[in-house]
């Protein structure tokens, strides 16, 4: 493990030293400048927290975009999904203590004793618990850890669907890998590292995909049939050569409550899998359910049964979408994200709250984009759904008409153009 000091670093910045390693991590169209402004203010905080001119590392872990496959993961379906160019950043020193200190910025000081890697119940829902679990679970490996200092910074939008905790979990895993562990742990090591933390000690019941796409990196095909051993496969596509651009639009929709119907989705498709003894829908033939439609419905529900369809129709529309990737067909893929769309608004009913139907801004969101799209591009809700956000793939050259007309419906600053980023999480030098 080699550490450079600060002021070497920044040289190394300002002369253009560090330019190549930073577009193979953020691409070739990589905003050198204002990553360079961006890590030399994340060592100044660095010096002013914790001393001058120390020998340290710089760390990444960037958010993601769902592509394909919505709501497919916890039936141990398939999902496309992406790695993006917003990520976190970190400044970093071993201690030689015990204790995690890390300042990050617009939050409290965290201060995380490795000595003590217990479930604490008072941590729910905090970066510490995030810290401690991530930590907890590479100590069970059988790793030595230490301490370390670190100053982070993030552009990951909360509550934007991008995953900023996925992002924030992998940073974490990567630092304690690079640092202590010898690089031993794999991308997807990591990644299951996150869910655990994230699973047990954070108290979210986040599948595997956001930590696996953050993780690994580029356009990534994973199928959880195994979630143990998932088979994940990087599609090498670059999407800036497309003549389309990747935009992830902020309905405005309020988040509040929302756990009882995100949680209804997978309770629904998991019993429509019992109807055929299988606990999840991967195992379950798609025929069996339409022969016997009429027992299901009546033992499941109808929205249960159109909630199996859409997972039956997605699962083979991730596959599809990553195939046309592949072949290089990129309006076949449009096609299939629109198929994808549809099956989610029709199918598994996650657009709006059914306590609330007169609130339906991702519905809003995704009619007006369809209009100003004018059957060029594709558009779909992304992630969860229900608020949040929603995704479209816009011609190039439609951009600015796009932007505006999409902020004349929802307000100044809601839509944010995004690249795929090519590494996942990683030591920058």
């Amino acid at each position: 493990m080699s550490m450079t000091r600060i002021s070497a670093l920044k040289k190394q910045l300002a002369s253009g030293g560090l330019d190549e390693r930073l577009r193979e991590v953020y691409g070739s169209q990589a905003d050198l400048p204002a990553l360079h402004a961006r890590l030399l203010g994340l060592m100044d905080t660095y010096e002013k927290e914790f001393g001058q001119d120390k020998a340290v590392r710089l760390f990444s872990g960037p958010g993601r975009t769902e592509i394909g496959g919505n709501h497919t993961d916890h039936q141990h379906g398939r999902v496309l999904a992406a790695a993006i160019d917003l990520d976190a950043v970190a400044c970093v020193a071993p201690n030689g203590s015990s204790v995690v200190r890390i300042r990050s910025a617009g939050y409290p000081a965290l201060e995380v004793d490795l000595q003590d890697l217990r479930l604490h119940v008072e941590e729910r829902t905090t970066s510490a618990a995030l810290v401690r679990g991530v930590a907890a679970r590479i100590s069970e490996m059988g790793y030595s850890l230490g301490g370390f200092d670190a100053v982070m910074q993030s552009t990951v939008l909360g509550g934007s669907g991008l995953s900023s905790s996925a992002a924030y979990e992998v940073l974490i895993g990567v630092i304690f890998n690079d640092l202590f562990c010898h690089r031993a742990l794999t991308p997807v090591e990591i990644a299951q590292i996150g869910q655990y933390a994230e699973n047990v000690f954070f108290g979210k019941p986040c599948g595997l995909m956001d930590q696996l796409a953050s993780s690994v990196g580029g356009v990534v095909s994973i199928d959880f049939q195994n979630p143990a051993q998932p088979v994940v496969k990087r599609i090498d596509y670059d999407l800036a050569q497309s003549g389309y651009e990747l935009c992830i639009i902020d309905s405005g929709a309020d988040h509040a409550d929302l756990t009882d119907e995100y949680a209804a989705i997978p309770q629904e498709m998991r019993a429509v899998a019992q109807c055929f003894d299988k606990e999840y829908l991967r195992e379950v033939d798609s025929r069996e359910v339409w022969n016997d439609l009429a027992q299901v419905r009546e033992q499941t529900g109808d929205r249960a049964v159109l909630r199996a369809i859409h997972f039956f129709a997605d699962n083979a529309y991730a596959y599809r979408e990553a195939q046309m990737l592949e072949a290089n067909d990129f309006h076949g893929f449009l096609e299939y994200i629109n198929r994808s769309g549809r099956s989610s608004a029709e199918l598994l009913q996650n657009l709006y709250c059914i306590a609330k139907p007169q609130q339906q801004a991702v519905g809003i969101a995704i009619a007006a984009a369809r209009r100003l799209l004018d059957g060029d591009g594709a558009v779909r809700v992304h992630g969860g759904g229900f608020a949040g956000t929603v995704q479209a793939f816009v011609p190039t050259a439609n951009m600015e008409r796009f932007q505006a007309g999409m902020e004349a419906v929802l307000g100044k600053g809601c839509c944010h153009f995004l690249k795929i980023r090519p590494m996942g999480g990683t030591a920058l030098v």
